[in-house]
């Protein structure tokens, strides 16, 4: 291209030249600098979350007087509740709202319900009489619980908001593809997940030795402060977030290409596929990084890009409920491998779903003592898990990807697949440990004829529990760090927030399956032996580890099926869309996304 001389500078510029000044200005949007205003804000709202959920069973069995069962349960449910939101929340993001808008009006809302859950625990007239003997107590009221779900629901609808398109956006800032991924030093969901461990750290010393110790007003008022902050820190970085469009409803399209795929079922595909529609201009807004390539899989799909009586006659637009192009095609074959893989997330959080409650109350019976004058918090026993996936990660990136891609070739270390499955080893672990520990913290009981005190502390160490919190850590390292890159990488960029809503969706369906599990436990086992006692946990048996155990080796199992029939998406990829820029030469390169 011809530029201007001097002597000319004053004439009116040429279009040509306005779009390389708007190219520009787009280039310079994003970027690392915009990082630090994002997982700022996004380690506030995890210390904001964290910090009136992980004591949250205590507020509720201490505070409102609920059984266990039932105080667990409505803390699973709220889980459960909490990680179907952000499938909608994705939705409208992907379909119009775009995902700062749905941030900021996701944090709206979730600030109101800390607003009101704080109001909740400051008001007496929420509370029921408190019962130190822990012997006839009087439960909440309708009025007061009523309060409760309000607030909990308000707080699920804000994350459903947030969760699905935080990390996205922190994504979109930063070139993400996979010629400019490999060139890194550093992996971008490793350093995410790892920044927020240390929010989560802070959340279960400090804000639950509040709640303990101080109150509750306290407790909950200080992640109420902490949220309205960080949302003042993602606004003031406005200016340089490169802000994506939304490229249209993802469900849409499939909907499109399933209907076009139904009404050609007549059709022959032809044997190349190079004579299937394509549409490079119809898919730009959705194929930014690359389009998809085909692939074999499900050939009935492709009939929805065969071509017939002049469909795709230029320059009228082809009708989509028709004709799909080939991009739109695989966009949602890739859709359709990624779900094997990801149910066997479902089990997973089913496992771990009452895992806080159960051991926050199991170290409350337990010896806590540092020293004469102060004690553990029984929820700051999870501060072992967080210190885990804190070290665990530095490890992960600095040693272990090193050391394994000596062996492997490859430039993550072990693929996406083979990090979940060693995840899940773990979690099998883990449930063996924490079963064989309750067995001897029940033991340690009998022995002391403490088993019909409910208020009786057990002569066991608390640290008893560290293994088991360990071994969970590492299943977050390994599986859903992997979980989370898996799901990214493998999803059509413009499903992206569909696709990381999918992650929330497996932890919803995880969380009321493990609900239903435990009422089922809770109504089936007895009276006298109940494994999941109301009030005197000495009397239960929570080792039902051990049935967790069985499922989780039964999805192990599972899992491995799916990874070893699973395809990786090939993608064709632009070259300019590289860490340094534009490439001068506008070259394009044809790639195909190998097993990493």
């Amino acid at each position: 291209m011809e530029f201007q001389d001097d002597n000319k500078s004053h004439e009116a510029e040429k279009p040509e030249e306005v779009k390389i000044k708007e190219y520009d200005d787009r280039k310079k949007l994003g970027g690392m600098k915009t990082i630090p205003f994002i997982l700022v804000t996004e380690a506030c709202d995890r210390f904001s979350t964290i910090g009136f959920h992980v004591n949250m069973i205590t507020y509720l069995t201490q505070q409102l007087n609920l059984p266990l069962v039932k105080a667990s349960n409505i803390v699973s449910n709220f889980d459960g509740t909490s990680s179907l939101t952000p499938l909608i929340g994705a939705l409208i993001a992907d379909s119009f709202a775009g995902r700062f808008w749905t941030i900021i009006v996701g944090s709206i809302i979730y600030e109101l319900g800390l607003i009101s859950i704080t109001i909740t625990a400051l008001l007496k007239s929420m509370h029921p009489p408190p019962c130190p003997s822990l012997v006839d107590c009087k439960e909440a009221s309708g009025i007061q619980l009523s309060t409760l779900y309000l607030s909990l629901l308000l707080l699920a609808v804000g994350l459903g908001g947030t969760r699905p398109c935080v990390m996205n956006y922190a994504a979109d800032q930063v070139d993400m593809s996979k010629s400019s991924v490999e060139s890194r030093t550093w992996n971008f969901f490793n350093w995410y997940y790892f920044s927020l461990g240390f929010a989560r750290l802070t959340a279960v010393t400090v804000v639950v030795y509040v709640q303990d110790n101080v109150s509750w007003g306290w407790g909950l008022g200080i992640p109420t402060i902490t949220m309205a902050a960080a949302f003042i820190v993602f606004l003031s970085g406005s200016p340089l977030y490169k802000k994506v469009k939304p490229g249209g409803s993802p469900l849409v399209r499939v909907i499109q290409v399933i209907f076009a795929a139904i009404s050609k079922r007549k059709a022959v595909a032809p044997e190349d596929p190079s004579l299937l529609y394509q549409n490079q201009e119809l898919d730009s807004a959705i194929s930014v990084h690359g389009r998809l390539l085909h692939t074999p899989q499900f050939k009935w799909l492709d009939k929805a890009a065969v071509v017939k009586n002049g469909e795709a006659a230029y320059p009228s637009p082809p009708n989509l409920w028709k004709l799909a192009t080939v991009h739109r095609v695989e966009e949602l074959k890739s859709f359709i491998r990624l779900l094997p893989v990801w149910a066997a997330g479902i089990l997973l959080v089913t496992a771990n779903s009452h895992n806080n409650s159960f051991h926050t109350q199991q170290a409350r019976t337990m010896d806590r003592h540092l020293s004469s004058s102060f004690q553990i918090p029984p929820a700051s026993m999870s501060f072992f898990g967080i210190v885990t996936v804190i070290i665990g990660l530095a490890l992960y990136e600095r040693l272990f990807v090193p050391f394994a891609r000596r062996f492997t070739r490859n430039s993550a270390g072990i693929t996406y697949l083979q990090r979940m499955g060693i995840g899940l080893l773990f979690n099998i672990l883990s449930t063996v440990v924490a079963a064989l520990v309750e067995k001897k913290r029940r033991t340690v009981a009998e022995n002391h004829n403490l088993v019909d005190n409910p208020k009786a502390i057990v002569p066991i160490s608390v640290f008893w529990l560290v293994p088991q919190l360990s071994l969970h850590g590492m299943t977050e390292v390994f599986m859903v760090v992997g979980q989370l890159e898996f799901l990214y990488d493998q999803s059509p960029e413009s499903m992206r927030s569909i696709a990381l809503g999918l992650f929330w969706i497996a932890n919803s369906a995880g969380n009321y399956l493990g609900t239903f599990m435990v009422s089922l436990i809770h109504q089936y086992t007895g009276h006298k032996n109940n494994w999941l006692p109301d009030r005197n946990l000495n009397k239960g048996k929570l080792d039902y580890y051990w049935l967790v155990t069985g499922i989780q080796a039964v999805n192990f199992v599972y899992f491995v099926i799916c990874a070893w029939c699973y395809s990786y998406k090939p993608l064709e990829e632009d070259s300019e869309a590289t860490e340094d820029g534009a490439d001068r030469n506008g070259k394009i390169e044809l790639t195909t996304a190998e097993k990493v």
